[in-house]
């Protein structure tokens, strides 16, 4: 592992790529060493992850009928 450090804020312009394990080996482990003695970026990528899960089971749920109808009349009117 590169021992360079990582600043807060380059971890924070990271973030949505090292969650979704888009960043090359030697800059994941580098965020992964900081989110593990920085308490507030921890717990910024925590929220996001967790959001990150909420947002996917939203998204698992089927919408009430009712509701269906009313977007669907909304979408032909437009």
């Amino acid at each position: 592992m590169n021992a360079q450090r990582i600043r807060c804020e380059e971890v924070i312009e990271q973030l949505f790529e090292f969650l979704d394990q888009e960043l090359d080996e030697d800059l994941s482990q580098r965020i992964e060493h900081h989110l593990k003695h920085c308490r507030d970026c921890f717990t910024r990528a925590e929220f996001e992850k967790r959001l990150r899960e909420r947002i996917d089971q939203a998204a698992e749920t089927r919408a009430p009928e009712a509701l269906r109808r009313r977007l669907r009349r909304m979408i032909e009117e437009f």
